[in-house]
């Protein structure tokens, strides 16, 4: 028991110790600068862990954005073998030499093109392509041509052909190619994404000046206005006004479609066509998204593009009217079974599948197929919007029209108060 338990003694001495302050004193400053340098470890621990996880956030947010948050953890785990800095999650379009020099290499391979000029092509619009392609290549555009008709080798001739990208597949659409070949992660380096027809004449249009007049206006998504004897002009918004530089609305009262200052969404305001859209690097990524993989005539969706906007589609989206364009319309792809103006019209895709199936036959399928995937395309955008409890529609007409229902509902309330007190005055 001796040795199990301290003598009284040493409790007293214990006790003495606790009491004194001087003791207590010498121990507490010896302590201090252990206790400094734990607390500093523990700190630079704090702040390398909060740092990294930080990191690792912001890499799956701005490289993986097209992911769902709950597909994003599976593939850090798949990068997880490789270190950060090697990761490259992005690409370009830009050509690279096999070799380069050394004043190249001192360069690190900087980018110059930052716009992207992409067209669908046929051999029959070859003259018409080669002189609009002409226009981009001062403003130093990158260009990639989508061929429909499988005729590539007969492009080589051009002088620009080889600096250009070509890709080739039958007897597909615009909105096929742009949707498998301008992913986000491909196209970010560029500012803009010029994604027009073929048919389209560029005599009155200047791209460096375009750019400058949409940067100053701030459009995410715009058009160059259409000449008025353009050979098809769907919609007034797109006519070009000569005594501007620039619109987002129009004013009409012809026809079934009003448009006035009341109105606030397309094609009175907020709306582009098809033919020629210009999309800024955010107003294309969501572009991008809201193009269905499989409905390839993109009927329905102009209606749509300025839900992209970034913002107020009635001031964010555009026409530039001092650039202007001229939609000829040209029959060629057609052959002798040509679609009347309004079914062929809706999205300017009709006429690439004509080049090989020119019968009425097959144009009644074709109409029939884009009438399908426009029904499909209101549908799917209505089911979303129901079961999407988080999305709020931000377009000032929404607001308006919920700002009207709550006045008219607060003016009920008080109708039917006053009308109430009045019964009991009455009594």
């Amino acid at each position: 028991m001796e040795h199990d338990l301290p003598s009284v003694k040493s409790w007293k001495s214990l006790v003495k110790r606790r009491n004194n302050p001087q003791d207590g004193g010498k121990l507490s400053w010896k302590m201090k600068p252990f206790m400094a340098l734990m607390c500093t470890v523990l700190l630079i621990f704090w702040y390398k862990t909060t740092n990294i996880q930080y990191e690792q956030t912001q890499f799956e947010e701005s490289d993986y954005p097209f992911e769902m948050a709950k597909e994003s953890e599976p593939v850090s785990e798949k990068l997880k073998g490789l270190p950060y800095g090697i990761i490259q999650p992005r690409s370009d379009l830009e050509l690279k030499p096999l070799w380069s020099s050394n004043t190249l290499r001192s360069k690190g391979g900087k980018l110059t093109n930052r716009n992207l000029l992409a067209i669908p092509v046929g051999l029959k619009q070859k003259d018409n392509v080669d002189a609009l392609v002409q226009k981009f290549l001062p403003a130093n555009f990158t260009v990639i041509l989508f061929h429909y008709d499988g005729n590539m080798d007969q492009w080589w001739d051009l002088e620009w052909s080889s600096k250009a990208i070509h890709i080739v597949a039958h007897n597909q659409t615009k909105w096929w190619f742009a949707k498998r070949f301008l992913h986000p992660d491909i196209v970010s380096i560029y500012d803009y994404v010029f994604l027009w027809d073929e048919d389209l004449g560029v005599e009155n249009f200047n791209p460096q000046k375009y750019l400058r007049i949409v940067k100053a206006a701030g459009l995410e998504i715009s058009q160059p206005a259409l000449h008025p004897n353009s050979t098809e002009v769907h919609h007034r918004i797109t006519v070009r006004s000569r005594t501007k530089v620039f619109h987002r609305r129009v004013y009409d009262s012809r026809g079934n479609m009003k448009c006035s200052n009341a109105s606030e969404g397309p094609p009175c305001t907020g709306f582009v066509e098809g033919m020629a859209p210009v999309f800024s690097r955010s107003a294309w990524f969501c572009t991008w998204n809201l193009i269905q993989n499989d409905l390839v005539h993109g009927w329905g969706m102009d209606m749509k593009l300025g839900y992209c906007a970034q913002g107020d589609r009635s001031k964010k989206v555009g026409i530039v009217d001092s650039e202007y364009i001229f939609h000829q319309g040209i029959q060629t792809l057609g052959g002798s079974g040509y679609p009347d103006k309004k079914n062929s019209a809706r999205s300017g895709v009709s006429r690439l599948s004509l080049f090989y199936h020119p019968n009425s036959h097959f144009l009644a399928q074709i109409r029939r197929q884009s009438t399908w995937e426009l029904q499909t395309f209101k549908e799917r955008w209505n089911r979303a919007v129901e079961e999407d409890k988080n999305w709020l529609d931000r377009s000032s007409s929404t607001r308006n029209r919920i700002g009207n229902n709550r006045r008219f509902k607060r003016s009920s309330v008080i109708s039917s108060l006053l009308q109430r007190h009045a019964e009991e005055t009455t009594k």
